[in-house]
């Protein structure tokens, strides 16, 4: 774990951790491939940690806004993505996803459901990540379409009228814009990126880029026990 500077970046985006308390800062899209591929690693983290290093996640907008229906070359390109992580990870992924035709691949709407969960239960926004991730990935459902994304929040036990209503207002638009923002002034370049530490103190960066469970719990753990000390 190495120090990630500048902890000014963080202002404004601390609604699940006070600036003196530990937490983590998890910056991830639910339509990228490699952030569904660490899927597993950041709930055992949350599960772990739990009580101590809170997860914040600031979704980062991969994809955000794009109006490009898929090429050919498109396709070909997340195939090989796809490939590297399931190699990686063990995610299961369905491939009757590249027999789609014109499909947008636009993330904001997925981001915006996270932002959306997160507002009204921030205790669920990570499971509503990973939930969004596995229909996208291992279901072939598109994530794009509003009705979609109110059914995954309504598996979660969220009211389906009421997370509509919200998910299509805009302070859940503009939120989701910000947290766009955030991750761009942080200096985010690639997703998945995790960091730990404190608004006051700073952040030290735990993976930028997938990485497996493996060594992370005790890499933490140690850097607990030397916040302590």
């Amino acid at each position: 774990m190495s120090e990630m500077a500048d902890a000014s970046v963080v202002d404004g985006q601390a609604s699940a951790a006070s600036a003196d308390a530990p937490h983590f800062l998890y910056f991830a899209d639910p339509m990228c491939s490699w952030c569904y591929g660490f899927s597993p690693a950041i709930t055992a983290l949350q599960s772990q940690f739990a009580g101590r290093l809170p997860v914040r996640i600031v979704v980062g907008g991969l994809r955000a806004f794009n109006e490009r229906a898929m090429r050919a070359e498109d396709k070909a390109y997340i195939r090989d993505a796809w490939g590297r992580v399931h190699q990686a990870s063990g995610q299961p992924f369905d491939h009757a996803f590249f027999e789609r035709e014109n499909f947008v691949y636009d993330t904001e709407p997925a981001c915006r459901a996270i932002v959306t969960m997160r507002r009204r239960a921030p205790a669920k926004a990570l499971a509503m990540m990973a939930a969004i991730s596995s229909a996208f990935y291992a279901k072939n459902r598109d994530t794009t379409d509003t009705d979609v994304l109110t059914d995954i929040a309504a598996s979660l036990g969220e009211d389906s009228e009421a997370f509509r209503a919200e998910f299509v207002s805009p302070e859940a638009r503009n939120e989701t814009v910000a947290d766009f923002q955030f991750a761009q002034q942080a200096g985010i370049s690639g997703f998945p990126c995790l960091v730990a530490g404190t608004m006051a103190g700073g952040y030290t960066l735990v993976t930028n880029g997938y990485r497996p469970l493996d060594g992370l719990s005790e890499a933490i753990e140690a850097w607990l026990a030397r916040q302590a000390a």
